[in-house]
């Protein structure tokens, strides 16, 4: 059964030129919105034609990547997690096919900023990243995905191609109507430090790191492939 999306309003859109660390730069769009379900201020970074506001030379749905917050990563460098490397690779991956990134204010799995660094002092004592969270009291994953389902129609976007490893999203935006036509994983982001984090995330979490896919996929779900977009 599909679940009901609140309409969602785009808000306004700015032109964002973005250059990374290692010189990599692109032409962004970035859109705001109005009447998310949370009323938190997330939003949709467009790449390739979609950040000119051209319309697509082909028929091919957008690339999409759902990426949720993190400040250690994404603008302390942290080794503790693969979210920088993620979301470096992402806007490159988009900007080549055009789409969305869209950057959810989810820090922590969805627990917050200060919760995920308790949640890593708990880690530090043994605990895995999921474990962590049950710890404090949260669940295991608290982040949910119906505010992007919400920011895609209000960009009257219902068909894309989604670039991630975690099920979950799959799942939740196919519940919610978001038809995901094909699956691209992300590379596996690995160093010393994140080895557990990842360890964790394919086991516990489920997430597609290069092994097996899982045969439990909810129904319409596409089937992941290894090939760049």
């Amino acid at each position: 059964m599909t679940e009901r999306v609140a309409p969602a309003r785009v808000r306004g859109q700015v032109a964002v030129p973005l250059r990374f660390d290692d010189g990599f730069a692109t032409e962004a769009r970035v859109f705001s919105f109005t009447k998310l379900r949370d009323g938190r201020e997330h939003v949709a970074v467009a790449l390739g034609d979609h950040a000119a506001g051209a319309r697509p030379t082909t028929s091919r749905p957008p690339l999409v990547r759902l990426h949720s917050e993190c400040l250690t990563g994404d603008v302390l460098g942290s080794q503790r997690c693969d979210c920088g490397p993620q979301l470096r690779e992402a806007v490159e991956r988009i900007a080549a096919v055009g789409g969305y990134l869209l950057y959810l204010r989810q820090e922590g799995r969805g627990i917050g900023l200060y919760n995920k660094l308790d949640a890593y002092a708990l880690q530090d004592a043994g605990l895995d990243t999921y474990e962590a969270n049950l710890a404090l009291g949260f669940g295991e994953d608290e982040r949910d995905y119906g505010v992007a389902a919400e920011m895609l129609f209000a960009l009257g976007v219902r068909r894309i191609e989604l670039l991630t490893n975690n099920p979950d999203k799959v799942a939740q935006l196919h519940a919610l109507g978001v038809r995901v036509d094909t699956c691209h994983p992300t590379g596996v982001h690995l160093s010393r430090a994140n080895a557990p984090y990842l360890a964790a995330k394919a086991g516990r979490g489920r997430h597609w790191l290069g092994g097996p896919v899982d045969h439990e996929r909810p129904t319409g779900a596409p089937t992941p492939t290894s090939s760049t977009p």
